[in-house]
Parts: C-alpha cells; structure tokens; sequence
C-alpha cells in the first residue's frame, strides 16, 4: 500500500502554500542547548503528567472527534477497510506529516512558552500555517488550536495562555493546534519532547478512533494499533524535540489528495 501520489519523490521534502509570507524565526529559541535540562522544574512530576494527560485526552474539548484528516476518503474508496490498513494510514500520517512538522512546531512552541515569547510563537505558528496546503486540513488545525487556547485559558490561570488565546480571537495569528497544544504544555512544566510525544500520542488517538466509527474495527484492536503504533512515536518525539524550526517539513501527497476529495463525497460523517 502505498500513501504517495504515483511518481512522488521518495525523499522528504519541505510542503508550503506557494507565496505565502513566512515570517523570521531565532533557531537558537527552539533548539535543544547542549546539556540542557530536559524539562522545568516548574510543577511537581505528578503535576506535569496531569497536565499532559488532561491536554492529551480524547474528552479534552478541542473538537477533534468531527475531523478524520482524510481517512474517511480512504475508506469510503475502499483502501482502508481493516486493522492492519489503519494502522498504516495513522503512521504514513505521524511520519510524513504530524511527526515532522506539527510535533517539531509542540516542542519549539514548549520553548518558546517557558521564556514568555509570544513574537516568537506567531511567528512560529505563521510558517505552519503555511505549510498547510488543504484547506480542510488547514481549517481543522486552526479550529482545535482555538478551542485549546480558549479552553485551557478558561481553567489555566496564566496570564500567558491567555495572551495567546486573545491573540488567536483577534486574528492576530491562526492559531495551529500543534502550537498551542506545545504553548500549553510548556507552561505546565513540560519538556519539549514530552510536548511532542503527547501531540503525537492524542494525533494517533484521534485518527483511530475515528477508524472505530468507520470500520468494522473493536476498540480492543483499535488499542493494539496504538500500542504497535507506541515505538514510532517515541522515536518521532525525540525526533522533534532534537529539531529546529529549519528542519520542519511535510510530504503526504496521497493524503493531502484524500483531504482535497473529502469535500466532493456524496455523504460525509467527519468535516475533513
């Protein structure tokens, strides 16, 4: 199976909207310093590891459950139509999409955060936005992103997340997920990579589970493809968390089709 457009380059490659301003960004704010701590002391451990697995949560309300991220294309053409297909649709999406950019943009955006730099987190979010060619896909990002910052505003308390979450509402900056989910965490406490391990842990959560609602798949299978799916993640959270905003790139010309015909299916149960 084969989750390219036929031809397709092997070798990543950088995805961006053509023309589209990216604004400037200091590499040094998002890369790892040489022995530096892997997380702030800022909350007890305990108190971190909530905070993770409230924002990672499915019931957290950033509205991921209407979004398929052009599975239900997939399965609809009758590609995807077991476990095992699932399984690599979810991964061909962490690897080729949400590992190398979104969860890179989590832990620059963690960063960014812990040192109060929200210039630096709009422009961070600006060159993800770009880097968003499907307009389903795009909106989807943007809408979970602003529900994250309004809700976690709501009960955080910090001052920051709050400049963030007005930001967004004022149309200052689109607001991705991935920025505010990293922006989030962060400010708990959080290290990059525990950033980047959970935006990806909650992507792959999301995307089986709307596989459940889709196929003829049970939820004990649905939790041995994110078991199997367990390693991956690991190693693409550490990926990102090594990154800088230079190394961010896209390349899933097959699901980026899917998400284009998304829009053209005679019945639809997700909105990408």
């Amino acid at each position: 199976m084969t989750w390219g457009a036929p031809g397709a380059p092997q070798t990543p490659q950088r995805s961006g909207r053509p023309g589209a301003a990216v604004a400037p960004l200091d590499n040094a704010t998002c890369a790892r310093a040489p022995g530096a701590a892997r997380g702030r002391d800022l909350f007890p451990d305990s108190e971190r590891l909530l905070a993770v697995l409230q924002l990672a949560d499915g019931l957290f309300p950033a509205g991921g459950f209407a979004h398929s991220f052009g599975l239900e294309t997939y399965v609809q053409t009758g590609v995807v139509r077991d476990a095992a297909a699932l399984e690599a649709f979810v991964g061909a999406h962490l690897e080729g999409s949400a590992g190398p950019a979104d969860a890179v943009a989590a832990a620059c955006a963690s960063r960014l955060a812990t040192s109060d730099d929200l210039a630096g987190l709009i422009d961070l979010d600006g060159r993800l936005e770009a880097m968003k060619c499907v307009p389903e896909f795009r909106a989807a990002s943007r809408q979970m992103g602003r529900q994250t910052a309004r809700t976690a505003a709501a009960f955080a308390g910090d001052p920051f997340i709050a400049r963030l979450a007005a930001a967004i509402d004022d149309g200052v900056t689109a607001g991705h997920h991935a920025v505010v989910f990293g922006a989030v965490l962060g400010r708990q406490g959080a290290n990059p990579e525990t950033a980047a391990a959970a935006y990806l842990h909650s992507t792959a959560a999301l995307l089986v589970n709307s596989g459940l609602r889709l196929l003829a798949v049970g939820q004990v299978e649905g939790q041995r493809v994110l078991a199997a799916l367990r390693p991956r993640v690991a190693a693409l959270a550490a990926a990102a968390a090594a990154a800088t905003v230079e190394d961010m790139w896209s390349f899933t010309p097959g699901l980026e089709i899917a998400g284009l015909r998304h829009a053209d299916l005679d019945a639809r149960l997700f909105r990408s």
